[in-house]
């Protein structure tokens, strides 16, 4: 993941800063932050030590926000108005991910929504958003809740995720009974004698868990997990392979205001009865392209050979048409070779459709290929 050359703000830092330059981290501009992109063990070893073990991230430049209302059906359906999944349907300790959708239906976020556990959380929704989004992502929800409803940011807490098939026998020794909460689950517990809320999600393809970690305890909490033989540091650079090739989108590059939940492929996280009722921006547009097909599609492309297909590369039909472009590409660990995803025209899009890829001058043999490309481990 290559520096922000945005970035002229002066950058905020993590709580977790002086640990990642204590422990020899490579600092770069990362959404305003000074963020660490690798530690001495380096990107390649980072990546592979996180799928064979437990790598843990640093994510406290995400956003982290609360939503209050008098009740569930209240907080939800205010939620519902800017988002098309089914919010009104969680059940406590149940997350879901969808996205903050324009007027036109483009993507403006993507976000994780969780209901939280306990009576006393009736009406109340815990939202974790992008970093670099998540200014103008509080002012747009803000903006547009109804009375009785209320956005409250949470600056308290620090946000780091324990990666890897090795995460959830580390983290049990430490806050028993979570190796039986499911994917895409949440609860409150005690770590270190600390209030924790806790998820089992992530951004690696990877069984794990996101922990939100009081921020004057969480350098205790950081150095207490890394003191762990299973667990290593991790930086945004094996970070970002990681979840290329699980086939995640990231914001900003595969999906952004000009694309769709659809084209994106993202269909799977609006449910039957948001297709059904519609009742949030760009209901219309998703819905003529669920049932006609969205005119481009977010596709995985495995190129030939050895050579990475990077952002912004041109995708070509065999006849030398362009027909898209690649929106992530890098070299995958995992399958020892280059993959990447972008968006063709949807006539394009079938698996197993022969491409080329104009890398530096040159076309490059490519096939629209399925994703992941490394196989999922969530446990269901």
């Amino acid at each position: 993941m290559s520096a922000d050359p945005t970035a002229s703000a002066p950058l905020r830092r993590t709580p977790l800063y002086d640990l990642h330059v204590a422990a020899g981290a490579k600092m770069v501009p990362f959404a305003g932050y000074d963020m660490p992109v690798q530690y001495p063990l380096g990107v390649l070893k980072e990546h592979l030590w996180t799928r064979e073990k437990a790598g843990l991230f640093d994510v406290s430049h995400m956003g982290i926000c609360w939503l209050h209302g008098p009740d569930h059906a209240t907080t939800a359906g205010a939620l519902e108005a800017l988002v098309p999944a089914d919010i009104l349907n969680l059940k406590p300790g149940q997350q879901r991910y969808s996205q903050l959708l324009a007027a036109d239906g483009g993507i403006l976020d993507d976000l994780m929504i969780t209901r939280p556990e306990g009576n006393q959380s009736d009406g109340t929704l815990l939202l974790v958003v992008n970093a670099g989004c998540k200014d103008a992502d509080y002012a747009h929800i803000a903006k547009h809740l109804p009375a009785g409803v209320r956005l409250d940011v949470d600056d308290a807490h620090a946000l780091i995720a324990l990666q890897g098939p090795r995460a959830v026998a580390v983290l049990s020794k430490l806050i028993p009974d979570i190796e039986s909460m499911s994917f895409m689950s949440g609860r409150f517990a005690t770590l270190d004698g600390q209030p924790v809320h806790l998820t089992r999600s992530g951004y690696t393809g990877e069984d794990g868990y996101e922990i939100a970690v009081p921020n004057a305890h969480v350098a205790k909490v950081w150095n207490l997990l890394t003191a762990t033989p299973d667990v290593e540091a991790i930086g945004l650079g094996a970070r970002d392979s990681l979840r290329l090739e699980a086939g995640l989108c990231l914001y900003g590059h595969d999906i952004d205001k000009t694309t769709s939940p659809i084209e994106a492929r993202l269909q799977w996280s609006i449910q039957k009865r948001r297709r059904d009722e519609g009742g949030f921006p760009g209901a219309d547009r998703i819905k003529a392209e669920l049932a006609n097909g969205p005119k481009r599609r977010r596709v995985g492309v495995k190129p030939e050979g050895r050579a990475p297909a990077r952002e912004g590369t041109e995708i070509q039909d065999m006849s030398g048409k362009p027909i898209g472009t690649i929106t992530s590409g890098g070299f995958g660990p995992s399958v020892n070779g280059p993959v990447a995803m972008g968006y063709v025209e949807s006539a394009h899009a079938e698996l197993g459709t022969k491409i080329q890829l104009m890398v530096r001058g040159k076309p490059l043999p490519a096939t629209i290929a399925n994703m992941p490309f490394t196989p999922h481990r969530y446990v269901r």
